[in-house]
Parts: structure tokens; C-alpha cells; sequence
């Protein structure tokens, strides 16, 4: 039992860092390295200084709508992990985290429709960006997609786990 206590709470500070990491970096879209496009802010390298020239991105309302879900993930996340470290210590036995494994649920969720709408809109989100024929999806999408299936998986496991003395 201990070893699964300390498995789920391990997977959940790692999908709770991958959460982070694909909300506040610059990789959503790239263009051959040298441009990129985020939820945040459209950057490229200035090949003289060596620096990224960032801007705020076109608001619309699909890149709304993502950007709220994103958030919005790592805020059920989080919560659930405070959640669970708060019922690990005062819960009595026998005791499910029914609790924090609907938190985990609702973030796996919003995760999912934030990478499923980006995917599906990233036309009119990149709307006056470059060419999107040339760009691919970066890293922090990638992130995103992983980690719906892993904060799925914990929220259930949360669901079926006891405390045990």
C-alpha cells in the first residue's frame, strides 16, 4: 500500500509540473526553430542579438478559451494535490479521496478540451501568424495531450484508494 501511496503521489506532482510547463512555455507552435508560438505570446529570434522578440498574441476566442482551460487544469491539479495531502492527514481509515479524485477527473478534462479545441482551431488561433503549413505542434502541446490520460488515470485511482493505518 505504501508503494501505491507514494506512486500516485509522485505521478501527480509529475503531470502537476507537466501541467505547468505546458501552460507557461513557449512551444504550442513552431516554425523552423526560429519562430514560436504560444498561449501567451507569438515570439522570434532576433538572429543579431541572439535574443526572442515576444509579443502578446491575437486575442480570440478559441486562444481564450484555451488559455481558461489550461489554467483552469492546473488549478483543479493543484488543488486536488492540497486536497489529498490535507485528507492523507486527517481523513480516518477506511476513508476514500473521493474528493481529490474528482478534482483530477475535472483537470484531466479540462486539459482535454483545451488541447482538443487548439487542435482543432489552431487556424484562427495562428490566424496572423505565418504560414501554418511550414509549423508543427512544439513540445508544450505534446505536454498537454500526455498529460490528459495521466490525469485521468490518477483521479480514478484517487477514486478507488483507501486509507489504510
Amino acid at each position: 500500500m505504501a508503494y501505491l501511496l507514494v506512486f500516485v503521489t509522485l505521478m501527480h506532482l509529475i503531470t502537476l509540473a507537466m501541467l505547468l510547463i505546458a501552460t507557461m512555455e513557449k512551444s504550442w507552435w513552431e516554425w523552423d526553430g526560429m519562430e514560436n508560438s504560444d498561449l501567451w505570446y507569438n515570439c522570434r529570434l532576433d538572429n543579431f542579438t541572439g535574443t526572442w522578440l515576444c509579443a502578446s498574441s491575437k486575442e480570440s476566442e478559441w486562444l481564450q478559451a484555451v488559455q481558461v482551460l489550461m489554467v483552469l487544469s492546473v488549478v483543479f491539479s493543484a488543488v486536488s494535490f492540497l486536497v489529498f495531502l490535507g485528507q492523507l492527514f486527517t481523513m480516518s481509515k477506511g476513508g476514500l479521496f473521493y474528493f481529490t479524485g474528482l478534482c483530477q477527473v475535472f483537470s484531466g478534462l479540462t486539459a482535454f478540451s483545451a488541447a482538443l479545441i487548439y487542435t482543432l482551431h489552431n487556424n484562427e488561433i495562428l490566424q496572423d501568424s505565418r504560414e501554418l503549413t511550414s509549423g508543427h505542434f512544439g513540445y508544450c502541446f505534446i505536454l498537454a495531450w500526455v498529460c490528459v490520460p495521466l490525469l485521468l488515470c490518477s483521479g480514478i485511482i484517487y477514486i478507488h484508494l483507501r486509507k489504510k493505518e
